[in-house]
């Protein structure tokens, strides 16, 4: 068993679980649950947690070279070593999006556009849910329904912000901050896909135009090509003619 075969084995499984959590958490903060059901949903969580830890406890044993994939997934052992934090419990959720980066479509253009949009809805999404955790029992709070929050995730990521609705604790700020970042990433995105589109549709027309312009010389060239050998053919026969 290599490590990319184990990733090609587990990436499905994986991304099963981390929808199986986002469900559970968006049930309990959307919800309010509290009782028997929060205990309940509180455990699958858990369960998922359980599922990343020996995800990531699996991959580091199969590396090929430990300490340096342990230092290039830091971000591995950050989703997986704070689970006590409720909204940084979210970042589980970036299996979601390698999976979508690999099984969209196969041409750039077509790759940007389903990476960025899925991108864009789950950030949106994840940011709303987890403002929404934090803000809906902090006093002074401005977002308190998950129509608040979504609306606000919409103006943050979009780096709009209105200003009419607003997290008022630290780690809602955090949230905000990393969601604001998130989108100006998304749209560095965007607009790096339309530029390269252009430049590609210009390409293709100056390719186009060049084409038509050089075909008519093209003929003629071989034309006189055509002519010469023609002539050399003439000439190499009056010299081969015996002189009286």
């Amino acid at each position: 068993m290599t490590q990319q075969r184990y990733r090609d084995l587990a990436e499905w499984p994986l991304m099963g679980t981390a929808l199986v959590f986002l469900a559970a958490y968006a049930w309990q903060v959307i919800g309010r649950v509290e009782g028997s059901g929060a205990e309940w949903l509180e455990t699958v969580m858990w369960l998922t947690w359980s599922i990343f830890v020996l995800d990531y406890a699996a991959n580091l044993w199969l590396a090929r070279e430990r300490r340096r994939w342990f230092l290039w997934n830091l971000h591995e052992l950050l989703i997986v070593a704070l689970p006590f934090l409720r909204p940084l419990r979210l970042l589980r959720l970036v299996r979601l999006l390698s999976v979508l980066h690999r099984t969209i479509g196969e041409t750039l253009r077509g790759r940007v556009v389903t990476y960025v949009a899925g991108s864009a809805a789950l950030l949106v999404f994840v940011g709303a849910l987890a403002v929404l955790d934090i803000e809906q029992s902090a006093p002074d709070a401005k977002i308190l329904t998950f129509g608040d929050a979504l609306w606000w995730a919409i103006t943050t990521i979009t780096t709009v912000g209105y200003g009419d609705m607003y997290p008022v604790t630290p780690i809602g700020r955090m949230v905000a901050a990393a969601l604001m970042m998130s989108g100006i990433a998304v749209l560095g995105v965007v607009t790096a896909s339309i530029a390269s589109w252009l430049v590609q549709r210009v390409e293709e027309s100056t390719e186009a135009a060049a084409e038509s312009i050089e075909e008519p010389l093209r003929a003629e060239l071989a034309g006189l090509v055509t002519e010469i050998a023609a002539l050399r053919r003439e000439v190499a026969e009056l010299k081969d003619r015996p002189t009286l």
